[in-house]
């Protein structure tokens, strides 16, 4: 898993946030068609130009705290 920041919304207003961080799915046909695969603001994962975002290098700490939390977000509420 990896993490982006949004950078151009253009044409994804609903779907992406400007400045946002964003965790990624590995796509190699995505990425050889020059696009990222981004779990956005639906809670699933669609392609999106991969210009519209800054990919992050992060300590592996910061990592594994952002994987949990992309984890929590992802599962369905309790009812």
């Amino acid at each position: 898993m990896n993490f982006a920041i949004c950078v151009n919304n253009s044409g994804y207003p609903a779907s992406l946030e400007l400045h946002k961080t964003y965790c990624l799915l590995p796509d190699d046909d995505a990425a050889v068609d020059g696009d990222l695969r981004v779990i956005d603001e639906s809670g699933e994962d669609y392609l999106y130009p991969a210009d519209y975002f800054i990919l992050l290098e992060l300590p592996r700490d910061t990592e594994w705290v952002l994987r949990d939390s992309f984890s929590r977000r992802l599962q369905p509420a309790a009812v």
